[in-house]
């Protein structure tokens, strides 16, 4: 976290919910051709966001960028399983803005059972490994 010299260190933590997305995931050919929608809700944090003094749009995430991230993750290939799917938005998050953590949940709305259900969902967290002393190992 940064110090801004009067002793506080500020982080801030952005959350996006909702996010609906028509996709091409599943196990079975019905739900990779013809598709379903997704939501997300994504939580990550910018270790460093200057906006919380300078309120300048500059200093923070660009909120409408970081939805392009996850609608080309979830809409470029299909994965079987929403585990995957949900891990590579993650990766892809914190190689983007350097994020300490991440929790990125992808649900399924409309599932594909016989049994009466309002969603399934899987929330993956990621979280930046702790570098190791070099002479260790």
């Amino acid at each position: 976290m940064e110090s801004h010299g009067n002793g506080i260190e500020s982080s801030a933590e952005i959350e996006l919910r909702g996010l609906s997305i028509y996709t091409h995931h599943g196990v079975s050919e019905a739900e990779q051709e013809v598709g379903q929608r997704l939501e997300f809700d994504i939580s990550f944090d910018v270790p460093d966001c200057d906006a919380v003094l300078t309120d300048r749009l500059e200093d923070t995430v660009d909120y409408g960028a970081v939805c392009d991230i996850v609608t080309l993750a979830a809409t470029e290939r299909s994965y079987k399983t929403l585990e995957r799917l949900a891990q590579v938005v993650g990766e892809r998050l914190m190689a983007q803005y350097g994020c300490e953590s991440v929790r990125v949940r992808a649900a399924k709305p409309e599932p594909p059972l016989p049994l009466a259900i309002q969603e399934v969902a899987v929330e993956v967290t990621q979280e930046r490994a702790v570098e190791e002393d070099e002479n260790e190992g």
